[in-house]
Formats: C-alpha cells, sequence, structure tokens
C-alpha cells in the first residue's frame, strides 16, 4: 500500500510513498515511549528552549513549505507563508507562557501545604488533517512538548512531504537543545492501523482534528482504552448580519472569511444569516467582495482561490450545491465546474437557503457563501443554532452590547466573534461543542488538556 501526493491544480503525481508496516512503526512507539522517560523530567527551560528553537527552523523554512502546502494540498502562497508565520507564534507563546501556566498552583486548605501540580501524560497521538497541514500540527505538539509529552504524528495521507518537513524541522530544534530527536515522531501509517495504535500501551492520549465521523471513531476506540481525547471537528459556523450592522466591512469579512484555503477550513463563514430588510444590499456586497477572488496557481503571486485539495471534495461540494438549487436555492455567483485540470471550483453564492437543503444542514468545504433570510434578530439565533454543530460563529452589528450579548449567552459555539470573522489564536481557547466535538487547544486550557492535573496535600 502505497500514499500518493497530488498536485491539486495539475492532477500530477508528486510521490508515492509506502506504508510503514508493523515493524517499523512499533519500533517508533518505543523509541517515542523511551524518550518521553527522561522529558519528563526536563527543566521547563530546556522546554522553552526548544519551542524557540523551533519557531526559528520554521521561519527559516517558510518558503519551502510554503511551497509544499501549495503543491500538496492547493494552498496560494500568501496564505503558506502566513500559516507558517502563525505556526512560529504558536511556538513563541508557549516558549514564553508555558513555564507560568505549568507552575504548581497553591490551594488554601486546612492542610499544611495543598496545591496542583501538572504532569505529563506521556506520547501522545496526534491525528492530523492536511487543510492547514503545518499550524494544525504546531497548535497541538508545541504545547503538548511543552508540557513534558512526545508525539507521535500520524498526518493526512496527501501531504506526506509535510509530514517529513515539519519532522525534520522539530528533530533540529530537539538537536538543538540536546533532547532525544524521538520526542517526535511521524508515523505514516493508514486509517486502518489508528484502531491498533490507540490501544498500543505506549499511546497515552489522542488529539484528533477532522471529521465528524473520524472523531465518533476515534472517541469510541479511546474510550474502550479509558484515554483521554481532544477532537476538533467539522463546522457549520453561523454569521449573524443584523438590521443595524456596517453592511460594508460585514460582507467583507464574511468573503475573507469564506475564502481562506479555498473555503476548506472548519471556522469559515459557512451560513451568513441576513435581516430580510437588509438582505438585498448584503448580497450586493457580498457580490462584489466574492468575485474579487482570483482563481489559479496557488504557486503564482497572484492567486488568492486555490484549487480544492482533492477530487472527491469537489465532487462531493459540487453534488450538495447541485441539490441545494434543486430544492429551491438560487445561485447569485459561480456554482458551475470549470473546465480544464485540476479541482478547481470558483467563488459562490447561494441565497433563498432554508433548513432542509444540504447547504444548510451540511458543512460545505469549499468557497461557497450561503445567503439566509431572517425575520428579525430572535429568528437570526434560532436559526443559527439549528444546526448539529457547534464551532464558531460571529455577530455583525453596530450595536456593540446587543452583538456582545447575542454572542456570550445565546450563540451555542464554542467561541463567538463580535464584528469579526473567526479565528483562532494561540492565546484564546479553540475548539467545539455538539458534533464539533470536545476539549479545547490553545492558551493555558489546551495545554491542561494532555497533563495529569494531580492534587498534592501535605497534613
Amino acid at each position: 500500500m502505497h500514499f500518493e501526493a497530488i498536485n491539486p491544480a495539475t492532477g500530477e503525481l508528486l510521490q508515492r510513498l509506502p506504508v510503514l508496516n508493523p515493524v517499523p512503526c512499533e519500533a517508533r512507539l518505543q523509541a517515542s515511549f523511551s524518550a518521553w522517560q527522561n522529558w519528563r523530567y526536563s527543566a521547563f527551560l530546556q522546554r522553552s528552549q526548544l519551542l524557540q528553537a523551533l519557531a526559528g527552523e520554521l521561519r527559516n523554512s517558510k518558503d519551502q513549505l510554503a511551497r509544499l502546502m501549495a503543491t500538496e494540498m492547493g494552498k496560494p502562497l500568501q496564505e503558506g507563508l502566513a500559516e507558517v508565520e502563525k505556526s512560529a507564534w504558536v511556538c513563541d507563546y508557549y516558549a514564553e507562557q508555558g513555564p507560568a501556566q505549568l507552575k504548581p498552583q497553591p490551594v488554601a486548605t486546612e492542610a499544611h501545604k495543598s496545591y496542583v501540580t501538572y504532569q505529563p501524560l506521556g506520547p501522545i497521538l496526534a491525528i492530523m488533517p492536511w487543510n492547514f497541514p503545518i499550524w494544525q500540527v504546531l497548535r497541538c505538539s508545541a504545547p503538548a512538548l511543552m508540557a513534558g509529552n512526545a508525539v507521535l504524528l500520524k498526518h493526512a495521507p496527501n501531504v506526506p512531504g509535510c509530514a517529513a518537513a515539519l519532522e525534520t524541522l522539530w528533530h533540529a530544534a530537539l538537536q538543538a537543545v540536546a533532547a532525544p530527536v524521538d520526542l517526535f515522531l511521524h508515523l505514516p501509517v493508514s486509517a486502518e492501523a489508528i484502531p491498533a495504535l490507540i490501544q498500543r500501551p505506549e499511546i497515552q492520549a489522542v488529539t484528533l482534528t477532522g471529521s465528524t465521523r473520524a472523531g465518533r471513531a476515534v472517541a469510541a476506540q479511546a474510550g474502550a482504552a479509558l484515554k483521554k481525547t481532544v477532537l476538533e471537528l467539522g463546522g457549520s459556523d453561523p454569521y449573524l448580519i443584523l438590521a443595524d450592522a456596517d453592511l460594508a466591512a460585514a460582507a467583507r469579512l464574511c468573503a475573507r472569511s469564506r475564502l481562506i484555503n479555498a473555503g476548506q477550513s472548519c471556522i469559515a463563514a459557512k451560513r451568513l444569516i441576513v435581516d430580510r430588510s437588509v438582505k438585498a444590499e448584503f448580497e450586493y456586497l457580498l457580490l462584489a467582495e466574492m468575485q474579487q477572488a482570483v482563481m489559479g496557481d496557488p504557486l503564482h503571486p497572484a492567486t488568492t482561490l486555490g484549487p480544492l485539495a482533492r477530487s472527491d471534495l469537489r465532487e462531493t461540494l459540487h453534488h450538495q450545491v447541485s441539490q441545494s438549487l434543486a430544492a429551491g436555492a438560487r445561485c447569485l455567483l459561480g456554482g458551475e465546474l470549470p473546465p480544464g485540470p485540476g479541482w478547481f471550483y470558483p467563488a459562490t453564492v447561494l441565497t433563498d437557503v432554508v433548513p432542509g437543503m444540504p447547504a444548510f444542514d451540511e458543512e460545505l468545504f469549499g468557497p461557497v457563501a450561503v445567503v439566509i433570510a431572517a425575520s428579525d434578530t430572535p429568528e437570526a439565533v434560532r436559526l443559527a443554532n439549528h444546526s448539529r454543530y457547534g464551532l464558531g460563529a460571529a455577530v455583525f452589528s453596530q450595536n456593540i452590547a446587543l452583538a456582545e450579548q447575542i454572542a456570550a449567552e445565546q450563540l451555542q459555539a464554542g467561541c463567538a466573534f463580535v464584528n469579526d470573522f473567526v479565528k483562532s489564536d494561540p492565546r484564546l481557547p479553540f475548539g467545539g461543542v455538539r458534533e464539533s466535538g470536545y476539549g479545547r487547544e490553545l492558551g493555558p486550557w489546551g495545554l491542561h488538556e494532555f497533563v495529569n492535573i494531580k492534587t498534592v496535600f501535605v497534613a
């Protein structure tokens, strides 16, 4: 069995790599566990220095990594460069803040002394996706190693170059601080190998970013083994545009969110729920913004909209669009497969979308903006929450107090933004509820997901 990396802009086969068989896979598991035995006792200073070294490696390799992402999964160069810089930022953040966040916390009790300490669990299996192939790995592995764990990466099979590059960069940083390189290892295994990996005694916890279907499977397998999991799954993020919103700003930010990474983002603006009184004006402004997308070769500096990562993803997206149109939605822009090679899909706008259509009920993983009319603000909130997902949400209004109240108290999501599009930030917790998963990444919350939060009580 082999993994194949195919250039989504051309359909060209880039490389074919063999899947790791059980014997070397077992050797890597044992090497990871052995390396962790010493790393678990390492000083916070050495861990910070490791992340500082990794941030430097990432920045020094940003051009190479951006080109890898462009050729393996179609991300435009400028977006790839930004992803690498953000990955270095998460290393900077934990290098600076990690020691304080892991410091034992005293608790006042009747004891002579009582406190909470944060101790590492061991090797963590990280099952990561292709859509942000550098950032997704760093946002889980940087805090994991800062906390004293090791990481075994099972990356998406269509980005083998990114996976190999990450292992090389981690190893260079680990060598720079005299730490064992086996603290970060890539496991090029198939999805069918995951259940057996989770059962292995070396693996102490699992983190997954992926589909809801994959999350259910991993949760069941890890639950059977009584191993901690963090799951960041799909999303169908609602963006509420109220009647008093700055419509030009809302249209600009919604279009930007919808088009980042060709719309292949769990936290993209997927359902634009607009007050009916301003729907026509908002649609006019949104169309103007979406029409500015420059679709083409992701290696070309002018390109802002690259191809979808795989042919099956494009087929699924177009089927969802076609089904929604057949059910009564209207297409204002795009919606047709372009001729020529590659798996491109144009910037598309659908309107008159209602519950029961794929464009409302399902996650559309591509550059398709969906406009939904609401008669008033209460109905907008109801439509926003009418979803099995709960990852991100946003509210646009010039009444900041009202928008904040809706975001904080009424929207059922793991993160809610006011007058901006949803984004992840190393300083803030990131994750979802319902079928968008559970657990949190980033900030001190992400750092504490994979530690033993231990009470120490001295009578």
